[in-house]
């Protein structure tokens, strides 16, 4: 191996391990720091009247469990709104049948139409928040193939009272419902991203399970920055970072979230993640690519090193595999951790998630291989296909198209006054009140 390579792998091999420890030290913080909040939940309380937002679109895996949950809070005080594109959607006969199995919480239907200027879950958001109710202090927003505990709205209000705090989030822990590759490397992906949330969440949140106080909803006039975007929760973020308005992570706030993909499936839903994080906080994007090429050059580098030395005797052979085994051994390290985490947030799920753990711990080198793929596409391309919809982006995120899969012609956007807001053309459905 050329000297030069050769101390320029050694000065990649120093960074890698400094990284490893650091990241191995924030695993077992997150860990610290997940404990000592689930042990706080039954000390938080909160009042005020909350106002939770669950887009739907479909029939999501265990779609019913899912709005079911969010129905039976352990909240006094608080109402669902549920939105949906079409009155014809499927996920309408769940909502009927479960708000009228839960009279006990005030419930309401929003047909929001359909979106045809910016992203259908964007566009159904911006139409259920158009008219607040005069009491609501809160605003929650939770998706429909994401599990939220019974003390989730409570601890997430409740942190939203400490401090001068913008928003408070949590995760998705994803469940694969069936044993394969492609749902166990998505797993392990999403775990890794999920550890390095500590107390500050550094103004990122996540659109699944987050809270935010009215005043400062109206206040960043998060309702107007939406027009026009694809992505609900990075201009939430994007909004309050400008603000200067901290979020905090709550890992109550964690929710547990099915996932069942192909290879090709997975490979696209990362990388719809990063192209999305591209367009609207391309300063995070650009950390996230630099973090993945540098890990995956890595693990590549030293594996080539070591064929190196095998075949002609420099470098070392030593030297590369020390790093190697180092390097794999912090990353089992962390694995361990973070499965751990499962008896912390999830208690009674870990025979389940057996082998998605497993593939977490022992494997870590080729899921990072697998991460940098899928980042490394993110680089390229302007469209993304969500929930049967492609969209178009412009500069600045901004959608300039949208085709529909039962459509043949793409639909290009134009911002123009004359269009109706979403609020003006909400149709409302059955409320369900509290009886007795």
């Amino acid at each position: 191996m050329d000297s030069f390579w050769f101390w320029a792998y050694l000065a990649l091999a120093g960074l890698a391990l400094l990284q490893a420890g650091l990241l191995a030290v924030q695993t077992w913080e997150h860990r610290r720091y997940a404990r000592s909040c689930m042990r706080a939940i039954d000390r938080l309380h909160a009042s005020g009247h909350a106002q939770v937002f669950a887009p739907c679109k479909g029939v999501d895996v265990e779609l019913e469990g899912n709005l079911r949950a969010v129905l039976q809070q352990d909240y006094h005080d608080y109402e669902v709104t549920f939105v949906v594109e079409t009155e014809d959607d499927p996920a309408c006969e769940v909502i009927h049948r479960l708000a009228a199995e839960n009279p006990q919480t005030p419930t309401r239907l929003v047909v929001a139409g359909r979106a045809d200027q910016c992203g259908q879950k964007v566009h159904n958001l911006r139409a259920a928040t158009a008219k607040l109710a005069p009491q609501t202090a809160y605003l929650a927003f939770v998706d429909s193939d994401a599990r939220p505990r019974p003390q989730w709205l409570r601890t997430l209000v409740a942190r939203l009272g400490q401090g001068d705090l913008g928003a408070v989030t949590g995760y998705r822990w994803f469940t694969p419902q069936r044993d394969s590759l492609a749902n166990h490397l998505l797993y392990s992906t999403n775990c890794d991203v999920m550890s390095l949330f500590g107390q500050s969440s550094h103004y990122l949140t996540w659109g699944g399970s987050w809270t935010i106080r009215r005043d400062v909803f109206e206040s960043i006039g998060l309702r107007d920055a939406w027009r026009g975007t694809l992505s609900d929760d990075l201009i939430a973020s994007r909004e309050l970072c400008r603000a200067r308005r901290r979020v905090r992570f709550e890992p109550v706030g964690v929710v547990a979230s099915p996932v069942d993909h192909t290879m090709r499936q997975m490979f696209s839903f990362i990388r719809r993640q990063y192209i999305v994080g591209r367009y609207y906080v391309p300063g995070w994007w650009l950390f996230a690519v630099a973090a993945a090429t540098f890990t995956a050059a890595v693990w590549v580098g030293s594996l080539v090193a070591i064929l190196t030395g095998l075949l002609y005797g420099t470098p070392p052979t030593w030297i590369p595999v020390s790093v190697f085994t180092v390097l794999y051994l912090l990353s089992v390290q962390r694995g361990m951790v973070r499965q751990d985490l499962v008896d912390v947030y999830f208690p009674g799920r870990r025979r389940k998630l057996r082998n998605a753990m497993r593939v977490d711990v022992w494997l870590s080198p080729v899921v990072a291989v697998v991460n940098w793929v899928a980042v490394s596409a993110s680089l390229f391309g302007r469209s993304i296909s969500w929930r049967g919809i492609r969209y178009g982006l412009a500069r600045g995120g901004q959608i300039r198209s949208l085709v529909r899969e039962d459509e043949l012609q793409p639909t290009v956007t134009e911002q123009t006054d004359e269009r109706p807001e979403p609020g003006d053309v909400v149709r409302e459905f059955p409320t369900y009140r509290k009886t007795g």
